[in-house]
């Protein structure tokens, strides 16, 4: 059998996951955890801090200094909840969705030139099988917080 961890290091490292910047987008450069944050907050529907924070499985006080940066880069709009103050609703600014929608036209394009080197069935299978992988960790005990613990 295959070394699976070697397998997961192998795929961290060509999907760029240990890039200090993973894209580029309207010349500014953008992290892999501000990627992610900005794509959360684009597919969720008026989210709060806390459930970007909770999503992504951070710890509020990084996650805040994320979005603090955001916010300086106008990506990230945070404004009162109109029922409880304390909470802050995050939204995309313009240029905060042209860099999400350049990223995810970038990683897609990275993904399809992937595919294309394999067949259907093969695309199908890898597909149904990290949809498997994702469901298998939802349900793993350990899912989501540190491994190390």
């Amino acid at each position: 059998m295959e070394n699976i961890r070697e397998l997961f290091q192998i795929l961290t490292r060509r999907f760029g996951m240990l890039n200090k910047n993973c894209c580029t987008a309207g010349g500014i450069e953008i992290s892999l955890i501000q990627s992610q944050i900005l794509y959360e907050i684009d597919i969720q529907h008026n989210p709060s801090i806390q459930q970007i924070a909770d999503t992504l499985g951070t710890d509020i006080t990084t996650f805040s200094r994320q979005i603090q940066s955001l916010v300086k880069m106008n990506l990230v709009k945070k404004t009162p909840d109109s029922e409880d103050r304390r909470i802050s609703i995050l939204s995309l600014t313009t240029e905060g969705k042209f860099i999400a929608t350049t990223i995810n036209h970038q990683i897609s394009s990275y993904l399809d030139e992937v595919f294309s080197n394999m067949n259907e069935f093969e695309r199908e299978t890898v597909i149904r099988s990290l949809i498997l992988l994702n469901e298998s960790m939802a349900k793993s005990s350990m899912c989501c917080r540190d491994i190390m613990e």
